[in-house]
């Protein structure tokens, strides 16, 4: 492809000729005329003048502030930093908030099934204020996990002119002259049931790995999706590996605040961004960063909210010529904060993006495309380690790998680096829950040449979709990572590593093949065909197919909801497909 970004300035300015300006698009049927005295009388309480009534744009700052979690603690802080922004450019900024749940704290108890929840309530909510209160444009910041992928689903469906800013990744911890995190810590339980490490050195792991604000800090899902975000051009560039406790990180929030006002201007909305080959530049980075399999997830309902058809087979086309190339955590050496110290995301992207695998002509939130964001970016220092040349990929093609197959007829996503090798067959471990699974990984059931299957934990049958990082982490901390494989109709955090498979299609819970596996059954998982076959012959597995009957769903409220109307996780396990 060519990437003459001269070029694609004279693309931008010809797509941009017929834009309008989208300034008071919708705050103006709010606010406008004697009929809307009212509504106006609300806002003069808030600090509003006349003239921001009749004039100014009304920019929505949608925070994820809580104290529930360390990744979001100081948000507050930064969503008024974009608030001063916006009104520093013109508009008139009003913060509004919606929820967060902490991944790291839920992991391995009922609570995680409602961390992808949470996702679709954070989308639902930003639609309802910003629609509700007639706003022009967005500026949404996430923290936790399932903050980004909520934020730019509903920024997709809205489709008013938004930005996003990652509230950004913590610091290390430090214990024992090495570097720590909340993975960390998971492990280290895993030790401590070998024997492996004292219960005084337990809790010193513990209470030494999470230093203070910001998201897990290796290339972990709330990591993963910051950078695919900016990928996609949603959030300025190099702001996604800036670490929360930065100065960078309040100018990050201070110029979303103007950027946004810009896109008005412009009559820049999401979805001119958010178009197929931006999704495949998301996916792109994602695969040379050794990212998080949950961005498979998210990028599929970020897309779907976008109205543009993503699939599993483009991750696999995609995967089959990006290598991986950042040697991050959980599998490589080194932090998100370490990768922002030699020069953060963007000399990556353009590295891709010189050896054509990045589309350069896809505009961005700056209202200029990638290739002119990135053409006076500096290349990383010569001494750096922590991203490889092409000539010497950690792999060769994708570590997310779509698996399909008797056990998976839509598909399944495998995490596998290369470490843990390419193929593995072993002996079926049928578990209805991960609880079950994670009591026999600890106390020494589960051996080498094991698959363990934990299966009812499906978007439908969780209900909710949880995150196995406590039995994946136990195994890791056991010294089984290559010696123990994991099955599930589950997720992964993005902080798993070993071989591991998730997502499969259908769910036990649904009838899915996974339902009827049995103790003993021979089960191979192939990287190099991409296939997972249980080996048993048609016949019995439709005679026990059969002969299954659906578990009794014993929710209520919002997880009840929940599984009522979630789709697989191979269409993103959103709530709104029809």
């Amino acid at each position: 492809m060519n990437n003459d970004p001269s070029l694609f300035r004279l693309k931008e300015e010809s797509s941009l000729q017929n834009k309008k300006s989208l300034h008071r698009a919708y705050s103006s049927k709010v606010f406008d005329g004697f009929i809307r005295s009212p509504n106006r009388s609300m806002l003069y309480p808030l600090g509003f003048s006349s003239t921001d009534l009749s004039q100014k744009d009304l920019i929505g700052i949608a925070s994820t502030w809580s104290q529930v979690t360390p990744c979001n603690m100081h948000i507050d802080k930064l969503a008024r930093e974009a608030a001063f922004g916006s009104c520093e450019a013109g508009a008139k900024a009003l913060i509004f908030n919606t929820i967060t749940v902490s991944d790291g704290i839920s992991m391995g108890t009922p609570g995680m099934k409602y961390s992808l929840v949470s996702r679709e309530v954070i989308a639902d909510s930003i639609e309802t204020v910003v629609c509700c209160e007639g706003m022009d444009g967005i500026v949404a910041l996430g923290g936790c996990d399932k903050n980004m992928p909520g934020c730019l689903i509903a920024i997709a469906r809205l489709n008013r002119p938004a930005v996003f800013v990652y509230g950004g990744t913590i610091l290390a911890g430090c214990y024992g002259g090495r570097q720590l995190d909340i993975v960390s810590v998971f492990e280290a339980v895993g030790s401590y049931a070998e024997g492996k490490i004292s219960e005084e050195e337990l809790k010193a792991i513990e209470q030494h790995a999470i230093p203070g604000p910001g998201s897990c800090g290796g290339m972990y899902t709330a990591n993963t999706m910051a950078c695919a975000i900016e990928a996609l051009g949603m959030s300025l560039p190099n702001s996604s590996t800036h670490p929360a406790v930065s100065l960078d990180k309040i100018e990050d929030a201070r110029n979303a605040g103007k950027a946004v006002l810009r896109l008005i201007d412009l009559g820049i909305r999401p979805r001119d961004i958010l178009t197929k080959k931006a999704f495949e530049n998301a996916i792109t980075v994602v695969i040379a960063l050794g990212g998080s399999t949950n961005a498979i997830l998210h990028l599929l309902a970020i897309a779907h909210a976008a109205e543009v058809d993503l699939r599993l087979e483009d991750f696999d086309r995609i995967g089959r010529k990006v290598p991986v190339l950042a040697d991050l955590k959980p599998s490589g050496k080194y932090s998100v904060a370490d990768l922002s110290q030699v020069g953060g995301l963007a000399p990556l992207m353009k590295r891709l993006l010189e050896e054509g695998l990045l589309h350069g002509d896809t505009l961005t939130v700056t209202g200029e495309t990638l290739a002119q964001n990135l053409a006076s970016v500096a290349d990383y220092p010569p001494t750096q380690t922590i991203v490889r040349p092409f000539s010497n990929p950690i792999k060769k093609e994708s570590h997310l790998v779509i698996l399909r197959g008797n056990l998976a007829p839509d598909g399944a996503v495998a995490k596998i680096t290369g470490k843990e090798g390419e193929k593995f067959s072993g002996v079926a471990r049928p578990f209805d829950s991960e609880e079950e699974a994670l009591e026999k990984i600890l106390d020494g059931t589960i051996k080498k040449g094991d698959v363990v299957i934990i299966r009812y934990e499906g978007p439908k049958g969780g209900p909710g979709m949880r995150e196995m990082l406590a039995p994946t982490a136990a195994i890791m901390g056991r010294g089984l990572g290559k010696d123990v494989a994991l099955i599930t109709d589950g997720r992964f955090s993005g902080g798993t590593h070993g071989f591991v498979v998730g997502h499969i299609c259908p769910e036990a819970a649904v009838g899915g093949p996974l339902a009827v596996v049995e103790e003993g059954d021979t089960i191979t998982i192939d990287a190099q065909n991409k296939e997972i076959t249980l080996h048993v012959s048609p016949d019995v597995l439709q005679s026990r197919l059969s002969r299954w009957t659906p578990p009794p769903l014993k929710v209520k409220g919002v997880l009840y909801k929940f599984a009522k109307t979630v789709s697989q996780a191979n269409l993103g396990a959103v709530t709104d497909l029809f």
